[in-house]
């Protein structure tokens, strides 16, 4: 193992902007992405994801607040997880600021400070953090090999015909779309998927679950509201966001699924998973007790080096509900 000289301290010196654009940043993002995704295409994705990630960042100024470390986890996740942050209309990836809770407050006499309930008061600091949205999932999951393909999902609308069977484990969706839809409103979504072993599985959501879910997202909201996208209108009818429902409907047909393989600063955006790997230091080059960035020898993991996908960005604003 050869040290870089560069340690957390300077990392937290440098401008947000500068953070990807660093000489030994660009060393590790492309000597991981080399490792994992084949030999000659890591510094291609360095050039195409580094003015991606920086663009974010210049977009939405609230990110350049994440922790300087946290800006550099989740560039180098990028190369982990072989995804890109291209815009398009349909993200394979994202990155989200939040508040993180760290430490107590200390106060004068080294006890930790309480508020006026009794309960502990805690430092916060903003971090950054790469997510992998449901279309990101699914490349993730063909990857895996735990699925070999995934149809676009599919709308039902209320002058469709559609029915669903799941008769000792083998689930059936039986559709006959009639158009026009004009004026109809979605009543189910599903999505036809394909096992590796040749096996069909669906996922169905109806009104019900996204009729529940508006109802979980406006008791998690400050305001008392619903997410946009869930359309409720003053009477509280639900017209749900076609875009955003296909999402969801992605997103629904994993909850039994295995885990992926995501890096240490990376969630999924239908859950956050333990990660069936460890992911360490060592990946990223970072000594916790010294400080120091150090360069390393990842090992591989993860498909072979050809198989290799674009992705898209978005700011999906989304709940958590499943």
């Amino acid at each position: 193992m050869s040290q870089i000289n560069l340690t957390v301290e300077q990392l937290n010196q440098m401008q947000p902007l500068d953070i990807v654009t660093s000489p030994i940043v660009r060393d590790k993002f492309i000597n991981i992405y080399d490792t994992l995704w084949g030999a000659g295409t890591g510094e291609a994705a360095y050039e195409r994801e580094s003015n991606y990630f920086n663009k974010l960042l210049r977009d939405t100024p609230d990110l350049q607040k994440g922790t300087h470390f946290s800006l550099f986890t989740a560039f180098i996740d990028l190369a982990v997880c072989g995804l890109s942050l291209e815009q398009g209309t349909r993200a394979l990836c994202y990155l989200i600021g939040r508040n993180q809770k760290t430490t107590p407050r200390i106060d004068q006499q080294g006890r930790p400070m309480k508020d006026q309930k009794g309960y502990i008061i805690y430092n916060w600091e903003g971090r950054v953090v790469l997510t992998i949205s449901a279309y990101g999932e699914l490349v993730l999951r063909e990857r895996a090999g735990q699925i070999s393909h995934a149809d676009n999902p599919v709308l039902v609308y209320a002058n469709d015909e559609f029915s669903f069977s799941d008769k000792n484990g083998r689930k059936e969706v039986e559709y006959v779309c009639h158009l026009p839809h004009t004026g109809q409103r979605i009543i189910a979504c599903y999505l036809r998927i394909t096992r590796a072993d040749g096996s069909i599985d669906y996922s169905v959501m109806t009104e019900e679950d996204w009729v529940r879910l508006a109802q979980y997202s406006a008791r998690q909201n400050k305001n008392g509201g619903a997410n946009a996208l869930y359309g409720v209108d003053q009477q509280g009818v639900v017209n749900i966001d076609s875009g955003f429902l296909m999402a969801k409907c992605i997103k629904h047909a994993f909850k039994t699924y295995p885990k992926v393989r995501i890096g240490r600063g990376t969630e999924l955006q239908s859950q956050q998973v333990e990660k069936e790997i460890e992911i360490n230091d060592d990946l990223y080059g970072v000594n916790t007790e010294t400080g120091e960035v150090m360069q390393t020898e990842p090992q591989p993991f993860g498909p072979p080096a050809n198989d290799i996908s674009a992705g898209v960005t978005i700011d999906a604003g989304d709940d958590d509900g499943f």
